[in-house]
């Protein structure tokens, strides 16, 4: 997710606005064909976002501005975001829009009765624009109330191409052949992995990835959904095979005790800044976004990455993260709200966060021309390509107690089975009390 994504990402390019206008869909979003009909209005946009990530959504912002005239304004929430809304709505000072990083904070705000129904023109462009499982994450029963504007792809392993080849190892395409292949690597000098276990969603990600591939999408949505019990073998097995890779001291740089040590930015410069201490990062997309901007690295050339590989004969995975736009009931300016979220729908505002970088979107409409290297091209085409099989990260779609919480829950005990991986059928009961008494509450 990112309350995690960093930050960090690359400064937007004129082009981003013309490829934006040749790139529009979804008809027009104000009265009058893109009039300025919100002129004197003022809607106020929270979410997860600081750093470059906030300036290129600024730029998004700003372009809505110049089609309706409405203003706008950004408030940062950082990670907490149920916390800082909820007490904002009680203080009467409502956002208009939040964009919500996690599945399970958007069923939590639709249960308290906080937000409102979309249009039925966002609805259509969803059904238009965007594969059927987006609609059914952004919807709660029947009733559709999150837009996800902003997708990010969770099952791309990023590696130093020099790396790679100075141990004459190519991009692998089985679980087995990348531990097999970092043991190449590392026997050439470099460990193989650098894994950010001070941050324990970073181990969510890597579990996702393996259960959803050798567990499949009907166990990985009925463990997601806690209908099926954390003890159950597929598991055990999950956490056999990522305790593989935990307990070899070789494939980790600085082993366990450097993995629990490593934040995410600080595991990407393991592999991408000035003293490489590992060949591959395993993250998401984002990984591109600090490879670029914080250690100057030409995305493709200098950095690139392998889909994450198939476990046990299973189909190579994609879990996806994302932000979907709600509009809060007690927002002071609904109607410009809904307005916004009709704008979010199309194409056109897509691409003027593409052009930006360090952006994916899940809308099939927007021209792949409009993203700003071949990178982000590729890792696009790929989750627009996976459809209705890409899967939302697992942890994100939990209570927060159990999927979201530094220190509790999810997080911390897989990093107390990256600690000690001797025991995964401990790990899994131990999973599944956290589990049990998250899902009840």
């Amino acid at each position: 997710m990112m309350r995690r994504r960093t930050t960090l990402l690359a400064s937007c390019t004129a082009l981003a606005l013309a490829l934006g206008a040749t790139a529009c869909g979804g008809g027009p979003v104000a009265a009058g064909g893109g009039g300025k009909s919100l002129s004197g209005q003022t809607i106020t946009v929270a979410g997860v976002w600081s750093g470059s990530e906030q300036k290129n959504f600024q730029k998004v912002l700003d372009a809505f501005t110049a089609k309706t005239g409405a203003k706008t304004q950004f408030v940062s929430t950082g990670d907490n975001v149920s916390t800082v809304v909820g007490s904002k709505i009680e203080g009467g000072n409502a956002p208009d829009v939040v964009m919500v990083p996690q599945v399970g904070v958007l069923q939590q705000f639709a249960k308290e009765g906080w937000l409102k129904p979309l249009s039925k023109t966002t609805e259509q462009s969803v059904d238009t624009n965007y594969a059927s499982v987006w609609k059914k994450y952004g919807s709660v029963g029947d009733t559709l109330y999150g837009l996800y504007f902003k997708a990010a792809h969770k099952s791309t392993v990023w590696y130093s191409p020099d790396a790679l080849a100075q141990a004459g190892v190519k991009p692998p395409t089985t679980y087995d052949a990348m531990l097999k292949a970092g043991h190449t690597v590392s026997d050439s000098g470099l460990a193989a992995f650098s894994v950010a276990g001070q941050d324990g969603w970073t181990l969510t990600d890597w579990f996702e990835n393996i259960y959803l591939s050798q567990a499949g999408p009907e166990k990985y949505d009925a463990l997601a959904a806690h209908q099926l019990k954390w003890t159950d073998p597929t598991v055990v097995e999950a956490l056999t095979t990522l305790g593989k890779l935990f307990k070899d001291k070789q494939l980790m740089a600085g082993g366990q005790k450097g993995a629990l040590n490593t934040d995410f930015p600080g595991s990407v410069e393991k592999v991408f800044g000035p003293k490489p201490e590992a060949g591959m990062v395993y993250e998401g997309d984002f990984v591109a976004g600090v490879a670029k901007d914080q250690f100057g690295k030409k995305i493709g050339q200098d950095a690139n990455f392998f889909p994450f590989p198939a476990v046990d004969g299973g189909k190579a995975p994609v879990v996806s993260g994302g932000d979907a736009a709600v509009v809060l009931k007690d927002g002071k300016n609904q109607k410009a709200a809904m307005t916004f979220l009709e704008y979010l729908a199309t194409p056109e505002a897509a691409a003027v966060w593409a052009g930006a970088g360090g952006f994916l979107s899940p809308n099939k409409k927007l021209d792949l021309a409009s993203y700003s290297d071949d990178i982000a091209r590729e890792t696009a085409k790929s989750l627009v390509a996976a459809g209705d099989s890409v899967r939302f990260d697992m942890s994100d779609q939990a209570p927060a107690a159990f999927g979201g919480t530094k220190g509790a829950g999810e997080w911390k005990i897989l990093q107390d089975f990256l600690r000690d991986p001797s025991d995964p059928k401990a790990t899994a009961a131990e999973l599944e009390k956290a589990a049990a008494k998250a899902y009840q509450g």
